[in-house]
């Protein structure tokens, strides 16, 4: 890398795509340089490989992950993100086009790389891999899930990757039959988060465009961002559930998923205000626990389902539920979660890269160790805290209410 970066921690020693967002959230102003070159490395990546690998390993660069880039150059002029996406509108449009490769020739009801032509034309996103092998970082599991599955083998290995590339490695959302690694089917699912990411990616490119003068520019990327907005809502809002959700293409039926990825949609302001208030009634029912909010209502082993919370989707949801007014949702998520690291910080000694919501204690789950560290916490703790003046404040053992709010606390806050 040209600059000097920060990673997530833990066996993680490299950079990462996604998590490096909500890592820069915890920069400060005398961070400013730091943040830059992060930003300039990302695009680097992107001129060299044509896309931001998963991470900076060789094997990784088949595939990317959830689309951030747009979201950390905004980082560098809050004030005037226009600006900011003029200024990187060379790579903003290249890693767009990585995700949309293969539009073109595509008829409806196919598929190419990480593009979907939906039955009635419209096009959405899911997640790819290239290579079709076990995983180089997890051969064991992928080969053991493999041969348990009775699929071709190949097949489950996609989709495993592609279950990478998604961040969420793994979530029940991925699994046919909702618990087993090898009936993973994430190449079939276009799912409400991924394609909230390329909503706010036709967005910035249109609002970079728009201060470079370029109006033929915006007129596309609008356009792109509106047909966006309505096959969303067309195709992945669930009437029944109330929520955005994951929609199986290759049987064109909604999956009744309820995770945190339908709050992506509040996030990136694609929800109508009808939808917006139906997903918090929703999340505060089914995902609001004592610790903050829960990856999803299904406990599985898996660590991105219950009892775990992740920061990057506490971050999601206080943001997105605060774009259509529902503050109060909000703050409760923000002080619960805040109270779990505070609390986890004080039995501990470390923040941590997940958390146990329910019993607010370290998470746990999934196919590796729980990883100390960890930049996303680092970053969306700051970043709430600011949001939040107060909150955890001054810990030291707090005591933990039913409801999960905390009381006084002594020891400041390192």
């Amino acid at each position: 890398m040209p600059n000097p970066y920060v990673v997530p921690g833990g066996r993680f020693t490299e950079i990462y795509y996604w998590d490096s967002y909500f890592t820069m959230l915890g920069f400060g102003p005398e961070q400013a340089k730091l943040q830059r070159g992060m930003v300039d490395n990302f695009a680097h990546l992107i001129t060299t490989y044509g896309h931001v690998p998963n991470g900076n390993r060789s094997y990784y660069l088949s595939r990317s992950q959830p689309p951030f880039f747009f979201k950390m150059v905004e980082l560098t002029n809050p004030e005037h993100p226009a600006k900011a996406f003029a200024a990187y509108l060379r790579a903003l449009k290249a890693e767009y086009r990585y995700w949309m490769n293969g539009a073109d020739r595509l008829k409806p009801g196919q598929a190419a790389a990480r593009v979907v032509r939906m039955a009635n034309g419209a096009l959405l996103n899911r997640y790819w891999d290239d290579r079709d092998a076990p995983r180089d970082e997890a051969y064991r599991v992928d080969v053991t899930a493999a041969t348990a599955s009775g699929r071709t083998a190949s097949l489950v290995y996609r989709n495993l990757r592609a279950g990478a590339e998604s961040g969420w490695d793994y979530s029940s959302r991925w699994f046919a039959d909702g618990k087993s690694l090898g009936s993973v089917r994430t190449s079939d699912i276009v799912p409400p988060d991924l394609n909230s990411l390329m909503f706010g990616l036709e967005g910035a490119i249109a609002d970079g465009c728009a201060e470079l003068h370029d109006q033929a520019c915006v007129t596309i990327f609008r356009g792109k961002a509106r047909a966006r907005a309505s096959a969303m809502r067309r195709h992945l809002w669930n009437g029944t559930t109330g929520l955005y959700d994951d929609y199986l293409w290759t049987g064109q039926r909604l999956l009744g998923n309820v995770s945190a990825a339908s709050l992506y949609p509040l996030f990136f302001r694609v929800a109508s205000q009808a939808e917006a208030d139906s997903t918090a009634r929703v999340v505060e029912r089914e995902l609001l626990k004592p610790g903050g909010l829960v990856t999803t209502n299904i406990t599985t082993g898996q660590q991105w389902d219950a009892p775990n919370g992740w920061a990057p989707l506490q971050w999601i949801a206080v943001g997105g539920l605060r774009n259509y007014g529902e503050t109060q949702l909000a703050e409760t998520i923000a002080r619960r979660w805040l109270t779990t690291v505070a609390k986890v910080y004080a039995d501990t000694g470390k923040l941590l890269e997940k958390y146990d919501v329910v019993t607010l204690r370290p998470g746990g789950g999934g196919e590796y160790p729980l990883q100390d560290g960890f930049g996303w916490t680092n970053g969306t703790t700051i970043g709430l805290m600011k949001l939040y003046p107060g909150v955890p404040g001054s810990i030291s053992k707090p005591a933990i209410t039913a409801s999960g709010d905390s009381a006084a606390r002594s020891t400041p806050w390192p």
